[in-house]
């Protein structure tokens, strides 16, 4: 009986020391030193039209291992409709719930005190913003159309209450001007002219023919004074929205100024999900019933400039990562520039609730290679690109990336990395692949160089690719990144990238391709032709 005892107390023990390992193995690779993290990305709460708490969702994260999660609570959901030329003071207005209604400063200790709560989950505040919407169409004509609600920017990391209260967007204060507006919205204080002048007047010529003689002016006077405070109410903050909601031609100038304004208090800044559709129709009271419209613009990502990525991973349709895309065309034509300039990919799973179909936290995700296990380490690898995305697959299983490097001459460089080339050696990149299940999946694995489909593998997972380049351009600047898709789930890395030789380079830098960067907000025929690539 003691030997049994002692036997299965030693097979217990076997049993727990294996789990902790495999606990491990989630997050570490101790051949490196290096963490993979397992990050949800664009993640809604009840701070604003998310259905879970901040709460629920950290213990929701921790039952299914993952290792991060970066909110993206809508910044402001303000929607006004006035009636031109007084559409400062003659407008009707719907809220939602969102971080400026909810309160910038009790949203930021709110996440503290989750953080607090949960210190093996890394929770990283955020939010999602529409910069500018407008309307066309006529109330008469019951056609009123409401454009670009959802074409949203993800803006991450930010920890200061001043730092959102300066981002210019609708319903911020930075969002407004003093302008000409802001004294067609003062008019309605000239009320206050003939409410004074009818008070004070004290004629009694009016009277009732049914009674008794009574002031009818002062009556007057105290309804015009109730105008003038609800007109002013509605027209407050006074000033002018810097871009109007009836301006449809201000293009990306809106989005632009954000960009700008974020990076420059220090956060992160993704396009999210910029081929996603929205169509509806809602009731708005005495406007009727208004068509709210985003049509996709994959343009975003030429068109603008200095945001840190986008959403190239999510339940939706997809042709900016297809190769030889939008997303090939910006990282060949910024090569030769700080790392930092490129364009990095996430996966969004853009979660509200467990209640939507097919969405979970898991059911998308993006993970993060880092060597600190921290927010400040997580930043600085999303910035870099020394990231993949997943999202889960039909036989609802996940794929994971084992292995992806490229080496030349003695070295070797990871995800986001850039591998110093040389005149000598091969260029060579080994790959692996398999299911998180560790099961076989049937899966085509795709090596990309600079968009253009250098190796095609098709087989069950695990996949293990070894393949030698030998058409590479040792004398410009190239890249390389993995595709997978299959029964199993779909895997997008960001590139590695593979500078001129050495010899080239000091040879003439002058003549690299792309040596300086076009201007990609004036082009128009670049435009056009990255647009072409995702039609």
């Amino acid at each position: 009986m003691h030997r049994t005892s002692r036997r299965i107390t030693i097979a217990l023990f076997v049993v727990v020391m294996r789990l902790i390992g495999d606990a491990a193995d989630l997050t570490a690779a101790p051949a490196t030193g290096q963490y993979s993290l397992r990050a949800a990305i664009h993640v809604h709460s009840t701070m604003s039209t998310g259905s879970l708490s901040l709460e629920s969702l950290a213990r929701r994260a921790e039952e299914q291992h993952l290792d991060v999660l970066i909110l993206s609570e809508n910044f402001t959901l303000r929607y006004d409709y006035g009636f031109q030329p007084f559409e400062g003071f003659l407008k009707y207005h719907v809220t939602f719930p969102s971080v400026m209604e909810y309160g910038v400063q009790r949203f930021l200790d709110e996440v503290r005190a989750v953080r607090n709560r949960h210190p093996n989950l890394i929770i990283i505040p955020g939010v999602e913003v529409a910069p500018h919407y407008y309307w066309t169409g006529s109330l008469l004509h019951g056609d009123l159309t409401m454009h670009n609600a959802q074409r949203n920017l993800l803006v991450i990391g930010l920890e200061k209450a001043e730092d959102y209260e300066h981002l210019p967007a609708r319903g911020s204060a930075d969002s407004f001007v003093w302008g000409w507006q802001s004294v067609v919205n003062g008019l309605p204080l000239l009320l206050l002219v003939p409410a004074v002048w009818l008070w004070k007047s004290q004629d009694q010529r009016y009277s009732d023919r049914r009674g008794p003689a009574f002031r009818l002016r002062p009556v007057l006077a105290v309804s015009l004074l109730i105008a003038c405070v609800v007109l002013m109410t509605n027209a407050w903050p006074m000033r002018m929205p810097v871009y109007g909601s009836h301006d449809g031609a201000s293009g990306y100038r809106p989005y632009q100024a954000l960009i700008d304004r974020a990076v420059e208090r220090g956060a992160l800044v993704f396009w999210s999900m910029t081929e996603a559709r929205d169509f509806s129709q809602h009731s708005f009271g005495p406007l009727g019933t208004v068509t709210v419209k985003t049509e996709p613009h994959p343009d975003a990502l030429v068109l603008t400039s200095g945001y840190t990525g986008f959403g190239g991973l999510y339940q939706d349709a997809r042709r900016v990562i297809a190769p030889g895309g939008v997303w090939d065309q910006l990282l060949r034509s910024r090569m030769g520039h700080e790392q930092d300039m490129f364009p990095s990919l996430i996966g969004e799973v853009a979660f509200h609730g467990i209640t939507d179909p097919g969405k979970d936290l898991d059911q998308v995700y993006t993970v993060i290679q880092t060597s600190e296990r921290t927010s400040a380490g997580i930043l600085a690898s999303l910035k870099t690109g020394r990231v993949y995305a997943v999202a889960r697959g039909d036989q609802n299983t996940l794929l994971q990336l084992d292995e992806f490097r490229v080496l030349n001459n003695g070295q070797s460089a990871r995800i986001g990395e850039t591998l110093h080339g040389s005149t000598s050696g091969s260029i060579i990149l080994r790959v692996g692949v398999s299911a998180v299940d560790g099961k076989p999946y049937v899966a085509k694995l795709r090596i990309i160089r600079s968009g253009h489909i250098i190796r095609e593998v098709e087989g069950q997972t695990p996949l293990q690719v070894e393949f030698v380049d030998p058409k590479a351009q040792r004398e410009e600047w190239v890249n390389y990144r993995v595709e997978v898709v299959g029964r199993g789930g779909e895997l997008l890395t960001n590139p590695i990238y593979v500078s001129p030789t050495m010899a080239q380079t000091q040879a003439n830098p002058n003549d690299w391709p792309f040596a300086s960067e076009p201007s990609l907000r004036a082009g128009s025929q670049q435009a056009e032709g990255l647009g072409t690539a995702c039609a």
